[in-house]
């Protein structure tokens, strides 16, 4: 039986570089929020969210404006909930699709709203990325290029990392890659004993 290893953080706290570093070492990695962008532009899930959120989300092309609708759900909780509830039961299919696929003794998933999606559940262990807030702040706005507010809007949706710490078998303080490699190394050492 394949474990499934959790991997989260907030918002810019390094979860794709750590996720990479992983896959680097040979563990599959399933990388929600790019299986989830995925998933959302089926068809039918399409037809679901306009359904939900109206036509005020579609651009020009009447396609799902990434922008509209992140404004909407990263202002408001009850409309991220609706859009979680329409997306996260087809993430949940895929990834049990994903995982019937590897065929090793540990896979990762990598997902930032690990806890607030209620999909830790399914994990067998966690691991949390930490990284200083500041530091995070920075790194979205430069990747995104948002402005601060709109980045603590986001961390705002997200549970703190002492709520998640709480919940995890691991925790990487990612304040430069290099210690955060060797943590991920010390992780791997001790997954493949247990």
């Amino acid at each position: 039986m394949t474990k499934i290893i959790g991997l989260t953080g907030g918002i810019g706290s390094g979860k794709t570089s750590i996720a990479k570093y992983f896959e680097q070492n040979g563990i599959p990695v399933y990388i929600a929020d790019d299986r989830a962008k995925m998933v959302s532009s089926k068809p039918e899930v399409v037809k679901k969210i306009i359904t939900a959120f109206g036509n005020e989300i579609l651009d020009n092309n009447k396609s799902i404006s990434k922008e509209k609708l992140s404004n909407i759900v990263f202002t408001d909780k009850k409309k991220l909930q609706l859009l979680n509830s329409i997306i996260h039961p087809e993430v949940k299919k895929d990834f049990i699709e994903w995982v019937k696929m590897q065929n090793k003794p540990f896979v990762i998933k990598e997902a930032a709203i690990l806890f607030e999606s209620g999909s830790y559940k399914d994990c067998d262990l966690i691991i949390t990325i930490i990284a200083p807030i500041e530091e995070r702040i920075k790194r979205v706005m430069l990747r995104d290029n948002i402005s601060r507010e709109k980045v603590l809007d986001r961390i705002s949706n997200q549970w703190s990392d002492e709520e998640r710490i709480k919940k995890s078998d691991f925790i990487i303080e990612n304040t430069s890659l290099t210690a955060a490699y060797e943590q991920v190394n010390k992780i791997l050492v001790s997954l493949k004993n247990q």
